[in-house]
């Protein structure tokens, strides 16, 4: 049975209550979608999602991505730095994170593992792509998944409204909310997924330390 699974980068649990509370903070009176909690929808940073077919053993795929992060100097906590809260196309509002190399390893060594066990008869084909930039519709042709390559852009999600909500909300965000300017990582995550992507619950955890 092909499952909608994502597998992520989790925050240190100080900053995951930072996180939830920055969504209601950004929203303000609006209520984003989904709603973070931290015993429900986990704030996350995506390394990838996508439609997993039976042969995927989330359990063996996990230990080999992990001791290639090792590989790659991701061990122990990963800080990164936010860049604000941005709009996205269409109505979202990320929390954008810079993306080190060692994060774009990380990805590469996922789709490395993930790729040959994506059921591409899932891909939503009619999916509205005309709002994706260039990178993001390659990646989404190939991998059914928007950001991933040149296109990956990490961040937190913070929800979802309509377009002109998400537009102001972000264009003011600045002046209402202060952002910490580190945000710190210390677990890898599968998932499965929930509304718009959500990382609904967790399948299973690798802290980095173990890494």
């Amino acid at each position: 049975m092909t499952r909608r699974l994502g597998f992520a980068l989790l925050p240190r649990a100080d900053h995951l209550r930072t996180a939830v509370q920055l969504q209601r903070d950004v929203g303000g009176g609006v209520h984003l979608r989904p709603r973070l909690h931290p015993d429900g929808n986990l704030p996350h940073v995506t390394v990838f999602q996508g439609p997993f077919a039976d042969s995927l053993a989330p359990e063996k795929a996990l230990e080999t991505i992990g001791a290639s992060a090792v590989e790659n100097g991701l061990r122990g906590e990963v800080s990164l730095a936010s860049t604000g809260v941005v709009y996205q196309p269409t109505g979202w509002l990320f929390l954008a994170l810079e993306r080190p190399p060692l994060l774009q390893a990380l990805q590469a060594a996922a789709l490395a593992v993930l790729d040959p066990h994506l059921d591409r008869a899932f891909f939503d084909g009619d999916k509205d792509v005309s709002r994706f930039t260039d990178d993001e519709r390659t990646s989404y042709e190939r991998y059914g998944y928007r950001y991933t390559g040149d296109a990956y852009a990490p961040h937190v999600t913070l929800g979802r409204t309509d377009e002109e909500t998400a537009l102001q909300l972000a264009r003011t965000a600045r002046d209402r909310v202060s952002l910490p300017k580190e945000w710190v990582f210390d677990r890898l995550s599968f998932y499965v997924m929930g509304e718009h992507g959500a990382h609904a619950e967790t399948l299973l955890e690798r802290p980095l330390s173990r890494t």
